[in-house]
């Protein structure tokens, strides 16, 4: 077990947590990092892609000139790659990205982002953080007393839409809830900002 200080929204050190070394004190694995991470953004990609072949293209239905004695070069068809409006030669068809993991190599590479995290000293436990209203400027204050300086990642155990609205607005934050944050997600980030009641959570599922 290791112990890790607990902050206030006002960056006032409040107490301190004890989390298992288990979750968040394993030696990262840059391999199976890498590998969810590259399974994560392919799984993102929509596969939509799509153009036309010469065979699916309109027009182009005769020959437009015969084949000897014109000069030209010879053709078969108006609808060919090489002609205005022609097929697309070796164009992009709809296909499916999607990559998968096993389960262990998943649960892995969650522990190792979160141990990199906290070894790095990139990880902020917060008491709570909550909100009544929708105010930007009292995320903004709160990520400036925890030294959270450039991209942050704020995850909460329950939804609050007063925090989550008001963090939209800041470029390079980004909210998420303990049981939808990604390997990408903590990789992502320069300041992992978290509440302590998500890291207990985190801790009782991957412990």
């Amino acid at each position: 077990m290791s112990t890790y200080k607990v902050y206030n929204m006002a960056g006032k050190e409040v107490s301190s947590l004890e989390l298992s070394d288990k979750v968040f004190g394993v030696e990262p694995n840059a391999v199976v990092m890498h590998e969810a991470v590259v399974q994560y953004l392919a799984n993102q990609r929509q596969g939509t892609q799509s153009t036309k072949t010469r065979s699916e293209v309109s027009g182009g239905g005769r020959k437009p000139w015969r084949q000897k004695g014109t000069g030209h070069a010879r053709q078969g068809s108006t609808r060919s790659p090489q002609w205005t409006h022609g097929g697309i030669a070796l164009g992009p068809k709809p296909r499916d990205y999607s990559k998968s993991m096993n389960r262990k190599a998943k649960k892995l590479a969650m522990i190792s982002a979160l141990s990199s995290k906290a070894k790095a000293g990139e990880m902020i436990l917060v008491d709570s953080i909550s909100l009544e209203e929708y105010k930007t400027k009292a995320v903004v204050e709160m990520l400036s007393s925890l030294k959270a300086e450039g991209k942050s990642l704020i995850v909460c155990l329950e939804k609050n839409g007063f925090v989550v609205k008001s963090a939209a607005n800041i470029p390079g934050v980004a909210t998420a809830l303990y049981n939808t944050i990604s390997v990408y997600d903590i990789l992502n980030c320069n300041n992992f900002v978290i509440t302590v009641d998500a890291a207990k959570k985190i801790e009782e599922v991957y412990a």
